[in-house]
């Protein structure tokens, strides 16, 4: 392991600062996305199949962007159906129909969600203050308002997501789960933080967009953290704003948002991860509150980790069951 020692990383709660009024900056976002209209409009794709309706949905989100994700809905409904929304690495994009079928096919409703101006259909329409240079982390950073940070607005656009699925008629609000990997895994816990009376499960892998300076401090260059070593080494080399950066980025470190989450939560780590580092995933197991597990994968980078697709079914499966029954 290039990071702590597993013991140590048990213990650890991470070292990016978190801003005095982080509640109220995410209190403000929500009332902002609070008057966003639920109206979206779905258009049948070129792809369909024998055992589910796939759609293109399209969404306003804040700031007026033009939000797109997939919608892939079992054929057969004999009754309200659970939901879960999908959500997808850093650059990547909402991927293929087909890897939803399983999941339709066993009667879910479920939702992939585009990142804005990332590698799929959703736009970006952010105008900011300073230099963007790399990445999306640094969106927004030299704005003086930090409501522009780039990732405030996709965490608000997780929360819309999941109220346009749970509005929908044949789908259960009271059995909703969201997945993801790295950037995607970060994303499902914000919104299972920032939409706590709706997410009922979580899985994760070994998600991004946590603990900041631990991120520099262990070097991350050829990394989705890498834009912020390039930050520095372009537009501050001798760091004389670094503690404001960091504490700017505070308000986008899901650390901060981890002990929000009232769902049962899954989380797959792969210990020789060099591009999430166990610790700065730590950061944000230790400080969740609520039904948890980690499974760890002792000799797994950031890569496929087997066996643990059909864990994720299997956890999700509740899901397909009422409370009642």
């Amino acid at each position: 392991m290039f990071d702590m020692p597993l013991a140590q990383l048990q213990k650890y709660t991470g070292i990016n600062p978190k801003p005095v009024d982080f509640a109220d900056y995410w209190s403000q976002a929500l009332e902002e996305l609070s008057v966003q209209s639920l109206h979206y409009e779905l258009i049948p794709a070129a792809f369909q199949t024998t055992v589910a309706n796939c759609y293109h949905l399209y969404f306003t989100g804040v700031g007026g962007a033009k939000i797109h994700c997939q919608l892939v809905k079992p054929k057969v409904q004999k009754e309200k159906t659970p939901g879960l929304v999908w959500f997808h690495g850093y650059h990547s994009n909402s991927g293929d129909w087909v890897n939803k079928l399983a999941y339709a096919a066993s009667g879910f409703t479920v939702q992939a969600m585009d990142c804005r101006g990332q590698g799929g259909k959703s736009e970006d329409n952010l105008r900011v203050k300073g230099s963007t240079l790399k990445g999306h982390i640094i969106r927004g950073i030299e704005d003086p308002n930090p409501h522009q940070l780039y990732y405030r607005n996709v965490f608000l656009d997780t929360v819309q997501a999941v109220r346009i699925l749970s509005s929908m008629e044949h789908v259960d609000r009271d059995r909703i789960g969201v997945y993801g990997e790295s950037q995607g895994g970060a994303l499902a816990l914000a919104c299972a933080a920032l939409e706590p009376s709706v997410i009922k499960k979580a899985v994760v892998l070994y998600p991004f967009l946590s603990d900041y300076r631990r991120a520099q401090e262990l070097d991350m260059k050829n990394t989705g953290y890498e834009e912020i070593h390039y930050y520095f080494r372009y537009l501050d080399p001798t760091h004389e704003r670094e503690e404001e950066i960091f504490y700017k980025l505070g308000y986008i470190d899901i650390q901060h948002l981890a002990d929000r989450i009232c769902a049962d939560v899954l989380w797959g780590i792969a210990l020789e991860d060099q591009k999430c580092p166990p610790s700065t995933q730590f950061a944000v197991y230790n400080k969740i509150k609520s039904k948890k597990e980690m499974v760890f994968y002792y000799e797994y980078g950031h890569e496929y980790l087997p066996i643990m697709a059909d864990r994720t079914y299997t956890f999700f499966s509740d899901l397909l069951r009422k409370e009642n029954e």
